[in-house]
């Protein structure tokens, strides 16, 4: 008699534990892939962190030429000559001192890297002024104007490129590209000559924006370095107690709190105005381009976003096309069923409308 054996259940039994072991051995490659306190120098970092804090000498001239060469570039608006003063500007030691200092309660090195912090925005700020007074804008240049209206994005930019940096900097053999490539992301040069710019020409809202924007890149570097090094459990100094240690991080928390709200209220009209535009783009394309002279009409006509007012499309036919009264009653009520154009208004200048 022919037995008959059932190996399903037998089978069964003998994946699932490989199952668990290949779940495991991924999950071991994943944590093996990420870790970075593997390869962390300890005493090196905070030599090394040390070492770029202070603030004279050749450094600072260093930093004044970097500025006139960023200062030539926003004036020409050559992207590859702001990035080039980028790359040579010193300005990192300081910032990223900051945070490590606060994570592990080094209050010598809190205070050097403060005060050298000031200097080097007050000194940077003074040349650029200098150079915008003799040498000014004969119109503001999408260089300059980039770094006058900063948004949520820019926080984002200067957390990871600061998170960046620190593990690049406690890395056994620092990785250099990453140092030069955190120094363009984060842009910490061009906002100062843009404050100098916003001083030469009395123009505070350029110099507040940029003033602004240089502040979050350098608050959310110096959080990144904090968090990295708190990550990595650097030793701190013994003469910090918690308490201490308890008010620094909320004081910390706080600031970079403080400097998200702004930047992400900027950030949400962004979003506004790009929906709106995006509409009235096909409005335009749809509804006016297919008038006699369409091409013509939608290329000409304008748009005005208006924060908390009517926003407007304006058509400006400039007495080439006529466009009845009808036509212009059912364009009125077309654009009404755009989502982000319910609130906008259709201007015909009135040259043309009879």
């Amino acid at each position: 008699m022919e037995s008959k054996f059932d190996f399903s259940e037998s089978n069964e039994r003998q994946k699932s534990p490989t199952k668990k072991r290949g779940f495991v051995a991924q999950l071991n490659y994943l944590g093996q892939l990420l870790q970075i306190a593997r390869d962390t120098d300890y005493a090196a970092t905070l030599e090394a962190v040390r070492a770029d804090i202070p603030f004279r000498g050749a450094t600072a001239w260093v930093l004044i030429c970097s500025i006139f060469i960023a200062c030539i570039g926003l004036n020409t608006n050559a992207t590859a000559v702001v990035i080039g003063a980028m790359l040579i500007a010193p300005l990192m030691g300081p910032v990223l001192a900051t945070g490590v200092s606060l994570a592990i309660n080094d209050l010598t090195m809190l205070k050097q890297a403060t005060q050298n912090f000031i200097v080097m925005v007050v000194l940077s700020v003074a040349t650029a002024t200098l150079f915008f007074l003799f040498f000014p804008l004969q119109q503001e240049s999408s260089e300059l104007l980039a770094r006058t209206q900063p948004d949520i994005r820019d926080v984002f930019i200067a957390f990871c490129g600061g998170a960046a940096l620190t593990i690049a900097r406690t890395k056994k053999g620092t990785i250099a590209s990453v140092i030069f490539g955190v120094a363009i992301a984060t842009a910490l040069m061009p906002p100062l000559c843009t404050i100098g710019f916003g001083v030469a020409v009395s123009n505070p809202s350029y110099a507040l924006g940029a003033l602004y924007l240089f502040f979050i890149n350098a608050t959310f570097i110096a959080f990144a370095s904090f968090i990295v090094i708190k990550l990595l459990r650097f030793p701190m100094i013994q003469y910090a107690d918690s308490k201490q240690r308890r008010r620094t991080v909320r004081f910390v928390s706080f600031i970079a709190l403080l400097v998200m709200i702004p930047a992400g209220i900027t950030f949400t009209r962004a979003l506004e105005e790009n929906a709106l535009r995006k509409d009235a783009n096909a409005f335009l394309e749809e509804q006016i381009a297919t008038l006699p002279f369409g091409s013509y009409l939608s290329q000409s006509a304008e748009i005005h976003y208006l924060r908390g007012k009517k926003s407007e499309i304006v058509i400006n036919p400039l007495g080439l096309v006529h466009i009845d009264s009808v036509t212009v009653l059912r364009l009125q009520e077309s654009i009404k069923t755009y989502d982000d154009l319910n609130d906008v208004m259709l201007s015909v200048t009135s040259s043309v409308h009879r």
